[in-house]
């Protein structure tokens, strides 16, 4: 089956220069990028002691975008994040190689709860940032998140792969 999208862009950039055909290819990929991550966009819940807090976060499942994380990112706003789903309950080690923010990182229990909170990490370091005890999940928000928020040990996150919810 042809892509008729695919035919019409040829089609125009056929007819421009090579600078503006550079251009267009680049808006159709840079389009296409955006369409495929927005669909992996969910919300997430952890509730504190102070009340809940409502985070968008971005689903890293497949063993690649696990690789690529948060990584090359020069900005994380507050409210967002990236949720790791380690599909199972298993100890968790990230590090922070080619990440220029610095994150809060809460690894979470198949239950929901959360473990333990690696606050502040440092960026671009390859130190190993380890989850202590066996995680389903780790959530990355930007460093100060969970201080600002009362987000601590213990605390129940809920989301569509903890069981707690």
């Amino acid at each position: 089956m042809v892509d008729l999208k695919f035919l019409r862009v040829r089609t125009l950039a056929s007819s421009l220069s090579a600078c503006a055909r550079l251009a267009l290819i680049a808006a159709v990929l840079l389009a296409a990028s955006l369409a495929a991550h927005a669909a992996s966009i969910e919300q997430l819940e952890i509730v504190t002691k102070d009340g809940v807090r409502v985070f968008e976060v971005e689903m890293a499942v497949t063993p690649q975008e696990q690789e690529q994380g948060l990584m090359y990112r020069r900005e994380l706003a507050d409210g967002k994040g990236m949720l790791f789903d380690m599909g199972k309950e298993r100890p968790a080690t990230f590090w922070m190689k080619n990440t220029y923010v610095s994150l809060d990182m809460i690894f979470i229990r198949a239950d929901g709860s959360i473990a333990r909170i690696a606050h502040g990490t440092t960026p671009l370091s390859e130190a190993r940032i380890e989850s202590g005890v066996p995680v389903r999940g780790v959530l990355e928000v930007v460093a100060g998140t969970a201080k600002r928020y009362g987000i601590a040990p213990g605390d129940r996150v809920g989301h569509r792969i903890f069981t707690g919810r």
